[in-house]
């Protein structure tokens, strides 16, 4: 029997491409993409919030490198 693949939902989608962006940005800050993504990992909650209380991907990443 073949395993369902599971879909993500829209919010959860956004949230992930949001923070693709953000990875972006703070590369463009100078860290580098290994160092960008355990960041947001480790700070994924903090993201997260950011995220919902509406700051654009800039903006989260230059709060980040604050």
């Amino acid at each position: 029997m073949a395993k369902k693949k599971e879909e993500l939902d829209e919010e959860t989608l956004a949230l992930i491409n949001w923070c693709i962006e953000v990875e972006g940005w703070l590369v463009k800050g100078g860290a580098t993409v290994e160092q960008a993504q355990e960041h947001i990992e480790e700070q994924i909650e903090w993201f997260t919030d950011q995220f919902y209380d509406g700051l654009t991907p800039e903006e989260a990443a230059k709060e980040a490198l604050a």
